[in-house]
C-alpha cells in the first residue's frame, strides 16, 4: 500500500514537471512567434513594396482645375496648357522649347508667326483664320488664345507644321505629345504591376500597368528600368516585371518642308569693305586691283536708322557693275551699330515688334534690288539673351524674301562661347546660305588683358563647335588683316587700393591697345627696334619691348599666321574664308590666300 502511494506521488510529481515544461515550451515558442511575427512586419515594412498612392497633382505640377499636365516625350513639363471647347491648348513657350521652335508669338503686335521656306504663317488672336503670305485660309476652332501677354496656340494647328503625335487624357487631366523619330525601346510587362515615382519598393505608385501592356523604355538603373506608359506616366518598373525588350522605329507620315539654299560651287573668298559714306565706293576699283582671286566683297552699306526698322543706305550701283565686271560678288553688309541704332536695348525694340522687322526687312530687299547686289551679310552685334528669339525670326523672315528674290544670305556670328548661344547657329544653318565665322577679337579694345586678336586654337575651336550645329559646306571663316600693339603699365598703390574683391591680383596692370593694319603693326616692331619670333602656341610671330616704364606686347598677323588659319578652313571643309576688312593687309597675303581657295 505505502509502496503503491509513492508511486502515485512520483507519477503526480513527473506529471506536474511535464506541464510545466509543455507551458515553458508553449510560452518560449509563443515568444518566438510574437518575435518572428514583429520582426516579419518590420522587415515587411521595411522591405516589402508600398501600396501608397503618389499624389498625382503634385507630381505633374497641377495647382487648380484649369491646368492641363504637360508630357512632352520623356519630360514632365510645367502644366501649362489647357482644354478649351474641346480643343486642347498649349502655351506658346513649352511649344517654342520642346515642340517646335519654330512658332513665334509677338506680344507686342498679338500675331503668331511661322515661318515656311518661302511664306510665312500669320495668325491674329482669336482668330480661325490664318494666312499664307496674302492667301487666307480657316479652321473650325480658334487658333489662338491669349491671356494677357500670354499665348495659347492650338495642338492640332501646331501637328500641321511638326512631325509629333499628342492624345489627352482625364484623372488627372494631362497631354501627352510625342515628337521622337528614329529608333526607341520598348518592353512588355509580365504582369500585372505598378509604376512608381522611384525605382525602388518604397517609393509611391504613379500608376497600375496591366499583363502585355507596353512601356517605352527610358533606361536603365540596376534592378529597375525607368519608363514611359503610353498614356504620360514617367516612372519605374521592376526590371524583373517587364519582358520582350525590343528596338522600334516610329516614323510618321509628315515631310518637313525644304529650306532650300543658294550655294556657290567655288571656295568662298570674301572681304569686307568698310565704307563709311558714299563716295567712299569710289575706291572700290583700287580695292579689287589690289587684292587677287577675290570671289566676294561686302561693303559696309546699309544700318538700321532707327527702331522702326528704317535703314540708311549708302549702296552704290556703279559698285556693283565695276565688281561684277571683275567676276566678283557684293553681298552688301547691314549692322546694327555704327549708324541710327547701337545699343542692346536698341536692338531688342526694333526685332521685338513684327511691324519693325517688316519694314526694315521690306526696305532691306528694295535696296538690293536697285542697286543690283547679289547678296545680303547681316551683321547684329547687339543681342542681348533676351533678344535671341527675336534675332533668328529676323532671320528666318529675311530668309523667305532673299530666297524670293534670289539673294544670297550670309550671317555673321562671334566664335561661339556659352554667352551667346542666343544667335541659333543651328537655326542659322537651316535658313541661311552662309554662316560667317568672325574669328578675331579673341582679345578686343577694353580686355583686362593683353593677348592675341586670332590665336590659332581660338580659331580652331570656334570651327570645331560652329561645326556641332551647322553643315560644313556653309561655314566661312572669318579672318583678320590687323591686330592690336598693347601696352601694360603697372597699377599705382592708389588704383590697386581702389580695386574690390580679387581684381587688384588678377588684373594688376592698366592695359590699352590700338588696333594696326599689317604694315603699321611690323612699322611699331621696327621702329621699337624689337624682333618678332614665331610662338608655336598661338602660331603668330610675338614681340615685346620695354619704353618708358610700359611693356608693349604684338601677336603679329601676317602671312605665317593667317596660312596656319587658313589650312584649318582646308582641314575641316569649309565653304571659305572671309577677311575683316580690306585694305589693312599686306600685298603677299593673296598669294598665300590663293594657295587654299583655288
Amino acid at each position: 500500500m505505502d509502496q503503491r502511494r509513492r508511486r502515485r506521488r512520483r507519477g503526480r510529481k513527473q506529471s506536474r514537471r511535464r506541464r510545466k515544461r509543455n507551458l515553458m515550451l508553449k510560452i518560449i515558442f509563443f515568444i518566438i512567434l510574437i518575435v518572428g511575427t514583429v520582426a516579419a512586419l518590420l522587415l515587411w515594412r521595411r522591405y516589402g513594396p508600398t501600396k501608397e498612392k503618389a499624389d498625382l497633382d503634385k507630381y505633374y505640377g497641377i495647382e487648380n482645375e484649369n491646368q492641363l499636365a504637360v508630357i512632352v516625350n520623356n519630360q514632365v513639363l510645367e502644366p501649362r496648357a489647357m482644354i478649351s471647347d474641346g480643343k486642347v491648348y498649349m502655351e506658346y513657350g513649352i511649344v517654342r522649347d520642346y515642340i517646335n521652335e519654330r512658332f513665334y508669338w509677338d506680344p507686342n503686335e498679338n500675331i503668331l508667326l511661322y515661318t515656311l521656306p518661302n511664306d510665312v504663317v500669320s495668325v491674329g488672336v482669336g482668330s480661325q483664320d490664318y494666312s499664307v503670305s496674302k492667301e487666307k485660309h480657316s479652321e473650325d476652332y480658334v487658333i489662338l488664345k491669349a491671356e494677357g501677354s500670354t499665348a495659347y496656340i492650338a495642338l492640332d494647328f501646331v501637328k500641321q507644321y511638326t512631325g509629333m503625335d499628342f492624345e489627352a487624357y482625364d484623372d488627372p487631366g494631362r497631354v501627352v505629345v510625342v515628337t521622337e523619330t528614329g529608333e526607341v525601346k520598348t518592353a512588355q510587362a509580365k504582369r500585372d504591376t505598378q509604376v512608381r515615382y522611384q525605382g525602388g519598393v518604397k517609393s509611391p505608385v504613379l500608376t497600375e500597368i496591366s499583363k502585355k501592356e507596353t512601356v517605352r523604355i527610358i533606361e536603365d538603373e540596376g534592378d529597375w528600368k525607368k519608363v514611359r506608359t503610353e498614356d504620360g506616366f514617367i516612372g519605374y518598373v521592376k526590371k524583373s516585371a517587364l519582358k520582350k525588350e525590343t528596338t522600334e522605329k516610329i516614323s510618321r507620315d509628315f515631310v518637313e518642308p525644304e529650306y532650300t539654299n543658294i550655294h556657290k560651287d567655288y571656295i568662298i573668298n570674301m572681304a569686307w569693305c568698310n565704307v563709311t559714306n558714299y563716295d567712299a565706293n569710289n575706291n572700290i576699283l583700287q580695292m579689287i586691283a589690289q587684292s587677287k582671286g577675290l570671289t566676294t566683297i561686302s561693303p559696309t552699306w546699309f544700318h538700321v536708322a532707327d527702331t522702326a526698322g528704317n535703314i540708311e543706305s549708302i549702296a552704290g550701283a556703279d559698285y556693283v557693275n565695276y565688281a561684277h565686271q571683275a567676276g566678283i560678288e557684293v553681298w552688301a553688309a547691314i549692322r546694327d551699330f555704327d549708324g541710327g541704332i547701337s545699343s542692346f536695348e536698341e536692338s531688342y525694340t526694333l526685332l521685338s515688334h513684327t511691324s519693325s522687322r517688316d519694314n526694315m526687312i521690306n526696305q532691306l530687299i528694295a535696296a538690293a534690288l536697285s542697286s543690283g547686289i547679289d547678296g545680303i551679310n547681316v551683321d547684329f552685334e547687339k543681342i542681348s539673351e533676351e533678344c535671341g528669339e527675336h534675332y533668328i525670326q529676323f532671320i528666318r523672315e529675311l530668309s523667305v524674301k532673299c530666297r524670293q528674290n534670289g539673294l544670297v544670305l550670309s550671317v555673321d556670328n562671334y566664335v561661339p562661347q556659352a554667352y551667346n548661344q542666343q544667335y541659333h547657329r543651328k537655326e542659322q544653318g537651316v535658313f541661311a546660305d552662309y554662316v560667317v565665322i568672325m574669328g578675331y577679337d579673341e582679345h578686343y579694345s577694353g580686355s583686362p588683358e593683353a593677348g592675341s586678336v586670332s590665336s590659332y586654337d581660338f580659331v580652331k575651336n570656334g570651327i570645331e563647335q560652329t561645326l556641332e550645329e551647322v553643315p560644313a559646306e556653309k561655314v566661312v571663316s572669318g579672318i583678320p588683316f590687323f591686330t592690336r600693339v598693347w601696352k601694360e603699365t603697372p597699377k599705382t598703390e592708389a588704383e590697386l587700393a581702389s580695386q574690390e574683391g580679387t581684381d587688384a591680383a588678377e588684373y594688376p596692370m592698366n592695359v590699352e591697345s590700338t588696333a594696326y593694319s599689317m604694315a603699321e603693326a611690323q612699322n611699331v616692331v621696327a621702329q621699337a627696334g624689337a624682333a618678332a619670333s614665331w610662338d608655336d602656341v598661338t602660331k603668330q610671330n610675338y614681340a615685346t619691348w620695354e619704353y618708358e616704364g610700359s611693356t608693349y606686347e604684338v601677336w603679329l598677323e601676317d602671312a605665317e599666321s593667317l596660312q596656319a588659319k587658313l589650312q584649318l578652313m582646308k582641314d575641316y571643309g569649309l565653304a571659305g574664308t572671309a577677311a575683316w576688312r580690306l585694305g589693312q593687309e599686306t600685298s603677299d597675303i593673296w598669294d598665300v590666300i590663293l594657295q587654299y581657295v583655288n
